[in-house]
């Protein structure tokens, strides 16, 4: 297990779900972590849980990434607590928007591409600067299969992680030669509260855990290795 100690990270949308799996195997190996959610008293009771564990520092901090603004405030709270940053974990996503795109609401388009996306670019904007004087460091983006196949009805959806893919992508040749290595996590079906639906309990989908532990194996590789996208599916989907 890689040792963290002395390393910060910024994880969007930690308070649950992915996020907090992510923010939890952070403060396991001693990183101090910077988690937000839009809501303060979900921020503050994440962190407070994570605290209880042991390892890392972790603070809690209201944000939403569709603000840019609140992104500025993030990262520099983050900066000024722990003294730096060397981890972007940019996670912050909704679903929604689901169904034929006459259909489709403006402000529903504009929440699902705000977050998803813009919100990813609000968040690396803020941090890649702290990125770089650091000397080098990691961001990795929580996208979706979702980011390579399309589906009837998920225009919206669709349309936010494709162009998440491509903006990683781009965002890797960027930054690749100041010694700040990009990757994007794309998992399949995981069982989360994901667009505030309650987990189902569906065995054959992937836990949060498991898209935690394929960013964890990421911060592991030698600073030669650079794998720049992580496909993760459900072992055995489930067949309709």
């Amino acid at each position: 297990m890689t040792d963290l100690t002395g390393k910060v990270a910024v994880v969007t949308g930690g308070s649950k779900g992915i996020g907090r799996a992510i923010a939890r195997s952070l403060c396991d190996v001693g990183a101090d972590v910077a988690l937000c959610s839009r809501r303060e008293p979900e921020a503050t009771e994440a962190a407070a849980e994570l605290s209880s564990g042991g390892g890392g520092r972790v603070l809690g901090i209201a944000a939403d990434v569709r603000q840019l603004e609140d992104v500025k405030q993030l990262i520099a709270t983050a900066v000024a607590e722990f003294g730096g940053l060397d981890i972007l974990i940019a996670n912050a996503g909704v679903g929604g928007g689901f169904g034929p795109v006459d259909e489709i609401e403006p402000e529903t388009w504009h929440q699902v591409i705000d977050t998803n996306l813009t919100g990813v670019y609000h968040c690396c904007h803020a941090a890649v600067p702290e990125l770089k004087r650091r000397g080098g460091g990691w961001v990795i983006t929580i996208a979706s299969l979702a980011g390579r196949y399309a589906f009837a009805g998920g225009t919206a959806y669709n349309a936010s992680k494709f162009g998440l893919l491509g903006f990683t992508e781009a965002l890797m040749l960027d930054l690749r030669d100041h010694g700040i290595r990009v990757s994007c996590v794309m998992p399949g079906s995981v069982d989360t509260h994901f667009n505030g639906r309650e987990r189902s309990g569906e065995s054959w989908k992937l836990a949060p855990d498991d898209v935690a532990r394929a960013v964890m194996q990421l911060l592991a590789h030698e600073n030669r290795a650079l794998p720049s996208r992580v496909e993760l599916r459900p072992s055995r989907p489930q067949r309709s």
